[in-house]
């Protein structure tokens, strides 16, 4: 077995002696990159961003921001990062490197002031910077700099319909979980609105033409604690059936907060992120099957907007920079009632293909779960996949009731797809979360929709029986009679936005 390294700005570095379950943001700053901070150690303020070379969807490889409070160094043996300080291009001896474009923008523009969170901001915006789709769109630095430089205002009014975008294809939402507490964010819009296209000698640029590393098999033992990554999901399983007490992690977007903020240790962690049985994405005659291992940034990206339901969900889900790393296997696998993908997995009825050591069962997501963070999963057993049967309901909608409209926790989800045909409600699916120890589908509400018109009457009657749905409690979050509210207003405000698009 090859010693565990991580490939840092091109140096490869080898990982020992970290514990298993030091975070990329401890590593790097243990060696003097100091660019990348702690702010939150949670994921939620984007100050310890860096990138990753991952699977590309347009490209053979995507750099992809990552909340380095978050994923074990080992968790990125035989990986390549880039920090901040790799972004420039060093210079001659005794010459200061030459700042990164996405640098000079933010410099510039006054896109830093104390600076803390201005590395976080320049990876994050630099993996948008070499997003293949937005160069395509984009025009030459000149041509993008001229067009913002005209006037402070003119991105508003160039924009128009879509402030969100720039005029050379800059996502803003790129930018979410990133956190400023002292500049304000126009000066960093303005930066990113004004990057132009990589040039063709641009090293990251190029790097995107190659494949990335190969996952490889990591058997990392350091204080009495290992972390382990096999090579086949066969191997996974034997390895859990005699270690089930072991941890299981993917994107680490839950465990890193454990491990951190409760100071959580595990003596052994399995890493399943990289297994390709848990990566493949196969839409069948009669299902689509997602790979409970892929991110939802990269779902989001295969999919394409062709399961409706789950394209509303993605971008209230967290961050992009959580859902870099978040997985559908770890949202299900936690157990939590507010959870974000449960409700709208309830409501597309999706079952799970659950693996272990003496084959795979496929059990329905509405029997899953047993009571708080309990489930039918076996000791040793793993998601391997998520099926979601076709054809989809025609009239779906994601309704999060949070405190911000991003980033933020739910106080309560709905999730609804219904089939409704010659004005009839023929079939109602729903999902909630946030109003009882699990997930749970709303069927009292389902029955008093299903066989009824589709008219006030009916949604108004049964809209009363969803407010009844569940046991919510009052936390800091919200009160039990603000979920109960929440949940018949859900309903009334499906039917304001979808009676005049009903199909007849």
């Amino acid at each position: 077995m090859v010693a565990a390294r991580i490939t840092v700005n091109g140096k490869e570095t080898p990982i020992a002696p970290a514990a298993p379950h030091t975070t990329v943001l401890d590593f790097l700053r243990e060696r003097g990159l100091t660019g990348t901070k702690e702010g939150c150690a949670e994921g939620e303020c984007g100050a310890c961003s860096v990138l990753v070379a991952r699977p590309g969807v347009n490209k053979p490889t995507d750099w992809v921001p990552v909340n380095a409070c978050l994923v074990p160094v080992a968790a990125l043996d035989g990986q390549e990062v880039v920090t901040s300080e790799g972004l420039a291009t060093a210079g001659e001896p005794g010459t200061p490197p030459t700042l990164h474009p996405v640098q000079e923008e933010m410099a510039v523009r006054g896109g830093s002031q104390c600076g803390y969170c201005t590395p976080g901001f320049v990876c994050s915006m630099a993996a948008e910077y070499y997003r293949p789709d937005r160069c395509a769109h984009a025009g030459s630095d000149s041509e993008v700099t001229g067009a913002t430089d005209t006037a402070a205002g003119a991105t508003d009014t160039a924009a128009g319909t879509d402030a969100e975008h720039g005029p050379n294809g800059f996502d803003l939402h790129a930018l979410s979980g990133n956190l400023c507490r002292c500049t304000g964010y126009r000066p960093i819009r303005d930066a990113a609105f004004a990057v132009g296209a990589p040039t063709d000698e641009d090293p990251l640029a190029q790097r995107r033409e190659q494949s990335p590393p190969a996952p490889v098999a990591t058997e990392y033992h350091q204080d009495d604690s290992a972390f382990l990554r096999k090579d086949t999901l066969a191997e996974t399983l034997r390895l859990l059936s005699e270690r089930p007490d072991a941890v299981v992690v993917a994107g680490s977007t839950d465990w890193g907060v454990e491990v951190n903020i409760r100071s959580r240790r595990a003596d052994c962690v399995v890493a399943v992120d990289r297994l390709p049985e848990l990566r493949e994405l196969r839409v069948e005659s009669d299902h689509i099957e997602i790979g409970a291992a892929l991110t939802l940034t990269e779902i989001e990206r295969r999919l394409d907007g062709t399961v409706p339901l789950l394209a509303e969900l993605f971008p209230q889900f967290a961050s992009r920079l959580i859902r870099n790393g978040a997985t559908l296997g770890g949202n299900l696998g936690t157990g939590s009632p507010i959870g974000d993908s449960p409700p709208v997995l309830l409501a597309l009825e999706a079952s799970l293909v659950l693996a272990g050591a003496d084959g795979e069962r496929e059990v329905p997501l509405a029997d899953y779960f047993t009571g708080y963070r309990q489930s039918v999963r076996r000791p040793g057993e793993l998601i391997r996949a998520v099926r979601v049967p076709l054809p989809l309901s025609p009239v779906a909608a994601f309704h999060k009731i949070a405190k911000r409209r991003f980033d933020d926790i739910s106080s309560v989800a709905v999730a609804f797809a219904l089939d409704i045909d010659g004005g009839i409600v023929r079939k109602a699916r729903i999902g909630l979360g946030g109003v009882a120890a699990t997930p749970v589908r709303a069927l009292a509400t389902e029955a008093a929709l299903e066989g009824k018109p589709w008219a006030a009457e009916t949604v108004e009657a049964a809209a009363e029986v969803l407010r009844g749905e569940g046991t919510p409690m009052s936390d800091h979050r919200a009160s039990a009679e603000y979920r109960a509210a929440m949940l018949g207003q859900s309903l009334l405000k499906l039917y304001a936005q979808t009676t005049e698009a009903v199909p007849s």
